[in-house]
C-alpha cells in the first residue's frame, strides 16, 4: 500500500520552506550528486541532525523538490489555458506560462529534468517513494494536459489530425529542454527564449 503524502503545515518556525529553498539553489548550482547534505544545512543555518526532521535522506528532498515542481507546472498550464477556447491561442499561452518563471524556478526545472531517471525506479524508503510514486501522477497528468489541448484543437479542425500523444511528447519535449542550457545570466533572455519556442510549437502542431 502506498505511503500517502501530507504537506507538513509550514508553522513559524518549520524549516522545511528554507531547507527546500537552499536544496534548490545547492543542487541547481552544483549538482545533487556533488552537494553535501551538510551544505544545505549550512546554508539554512541548522544542523545536519536537524534536517531529517523533515527529509530523510538527501534523495527524499531531491524527490519532493521535484513533485513540486511538476505541481507548479501544472498549475501554471490550467491556469494559463483556463478559459481560451481558441486552439492555438490555448497552445501559445500555455507555451508563454512555461517560461513564465523566476530565476529560482528555473533552478527547480533544471533539477526535475535532470533527475528523471530517478522516476522510473522504486525507492526502498516508505517516504522516498511515496514522493515518487506522486511526481510520477503528475507526470502523467502534465503530458494528459498538453495531449488533451492538442486534441481539441484537431476536433475543432485548428490542428491537422495527427498522433495528439505522441505530437504532445514532441512539444513538451521541445519545451524542456530549455531547462538543460538556459542560465539566467547568460546572453539570451528568456524572453525572447519564450517567443522562439512559442513559434517553433505552433509551427510543429499547426502546420
Amino acid at each position: 500500500m502506498a505511503t500517502r503524502i501530507v504537506e507538513p503545515e509550514a508553522g513559524p518556525r518549520s524549516k522545511r520552506a528554507a531547507i527546500l529553498a537552499a536544496a534548490v539553489d545547492c543542487f541547481g548550482e552544483t549538482g545533487f550528486e556533488a552537494t553535501k547534505w551538510s551544505t544545505v544545512a549550512e546554508r539554512v543555518g541548522i544542523g545536519q541532525t536537524a534536517l531529517y526532521h523533515y527529509f530523510e535522506s538527501k534523495t527524499h528532498c531531491l524527490l519532493t523538490i521535484m513533485r513540486l515542481e511538476l505541481q507548479r507546472s501544472h498549475d501554471k498550464f490550467m491556469e494559463a489555458t483556463e478559459g481560451v477556447e481558441e486552439p492555438t491561442e490555448a497552445l501559445r499561452a500555455a507555451v508563454r506560462a512555461a517560461y513564465d518563471v523566476s530565476d529560482h524556478e528555473v533552478l527547480q526545472m533544471r533539477i526535475l529534468h535532470n533527475h528523471m531517471d530517478l522516476l522510473s525506479g522504486t525507492r526502498k524508503s516508505k517516504r522516498e517513494e511515496a514522493e515518487r510514486v506522486e511526481a510520477r501522477k503528475l507526470v502523467q497528468l502534465v503530458e494528459r494536459n498538453w495531449t488533451n489541448l492538442l486534441v481539441k484543437g484537431m476536433s475543432m479542425g485548428a490542428f491537422p489530425l495527427r498522433d495528439a500523444q505522441l505530437l504532445g511528447s514532441g512539444v513538451l519535449g521541445l519545451i524542456v529542454s530549455v531547462w538543460r542550457w538556459y542560465r539566467p545570466s547568460g546572453p539570451t533572455p528568456l524572453s525572447e527564449v519564450s517567443e522562439l519556442i512559442e513559434g517553433a510549437c505552433v509551427r510543429m502542431v499547426a502546420t
